[in-house]
């Protein structure tokens, strides 16, 4: 499974490079192939949406997207959430990946908008396609 890491970096100390790459190597560990966004731009001073261009054509190829803490309050984040979410991708806290490993597929994850009628797999979410 082909895993996209998600999560905030403007405005965060090293722009929170290391705990992409922390959980990165989690979840290679793990077994799971992994795009990080800390290692798709090299140079710290490219422009944001230069940034966002670049990863969301990542995402897009990914299986699902795994969330860093503290994604709510990053713009990419969310946009990277919603993207993926309208697609179908399963989205899900980076935990709950690292507990069920990459033998979760994205069929086992209830396909529903609506929170009132989903069968839920903690962690784990995806958009009615």
């Amino acid at each position: 499974m082909k895993l996209y890491l998600s999560g905030p970096m403007t405005g965060l100390q090293d722009l929170n490079f290391p705990a992409f790459h922390r959980h990165a190597a989690h979840l290679r560990t793990g077994g799971y192939e992994v795009v990080n966004p800390a290692e798709l731009v090299k140079d710290p001073s490219t422009r944001w949406e230069e940034c966002l261009r670049l990863d969301i054509a990542q995402l897009v190829q990914c299986d699902a997207v795994a969330m860093l803490p503290g994604w709510e309050q990053s713009r990419g984040a969310r946009l990277e959430r919603y993207i993926a979410l309208e697609l179908g991708m399963a989205v899900g806290d980076v935990t709950a990946f690292l507990l069920m490993g990459p033998r979760v597929r994205t069929s086992y994850v209830p396909q529903t908008n609506n929170p009132a009628t989903a069968r839920t797999v903690p962690g784990l979410s995806t958009a009615q396609t």
